[in-house]
């Protein structure tokens, strides 16, 4: 399969969220001018990412919502269901576990784990908190596809590891750290920090 550049994949992921508000106001077409209008992004870019996946739309009739919205869903993996794991039940990890969002798009927490024995037996949005010591074996049982990394910085290597060794193939790493992981383990990592100084650095500069 050719590889798709990242920058594609989050803007087919933009499209997609626009093409669901277009549905859900009954819209039955959209132009490709209109589909970049909302991306922030060109016309000529808009065709071009969609040409990456085959033909859509009719020149001067556009895109039909539901269909392209329909094989959006398809291309990005949204429509079957992605089971998550939260390891860290703090502040952050809990937040997460509680977010509506992830079921609406297919991804369901299936196991959160701690090692704080004051954490372990709490319960977030229907899913118990479980020992660390056990997440081995429960993985086993979880089988999860994703794993959410939300412990602190000098904890997040050996939880990389673990999730690596464990069969995991999909990371979304909260962590403050930077973390390696084998070839065959995709890690995204959310720097918070970074983002607010962007925003900072915006507030200042008036950029």
């Amino acid at each position: 399969m050719k590889r798709i550049a990242e920058s594609s994949v989050r803007r087919l992921s933009l499209y997609l969220r626009y093409l669901e508000d277009f549905e859900r106001l009954g819209r039955a077409t959209i132009s490709s001018d209109e589909l970049a209008q909302c991306g922030g992004t060109t016309s000529s870019q808009v065709r071009k990412d969609l040409s990456l996946f085959g033909s859509f739309g009719k020149r001067g009739l556009g895109y039909a919502v539901p269909d392209l919205a329909t094989r959006l869903r398809a291309i990005l993996g949204v429509g079957r269901e992605w089971r998550v794991i939260i390891v860290g039940a703090g502040k952050i990890g809990t937040a997460l576990a509680q977010y509506q969002g992830f079921r609406q798009h297919g991804f369901k927490l299936v196991g959160l784990f701690d090692v704080d024995p004051e954490r372990i037996g709490q319960k977030w949005a229907g899913v118990t908190v479980r020992d660390m010591e056990r997440f081995e074996r429960d993985l086993r049982r979880l089988r999860p596809h994703i794993a959410v990394v939300t412990v602190p910085a000098d904890a997040a290597q050996a939880v990389i590891d673990r999730v690596s060794n464990a069969g995991i193939k999909a990371v979304l790493n909260f962590a403050p750290a930077g973390v390696q992981a084998r070839d065959d383990v995709t890690v995204r990592n959310v720097n918070m920090a970074l983002e607010l100084e962007v925003l900072s650095y915006a507030l200042i500069h008036g950029a």
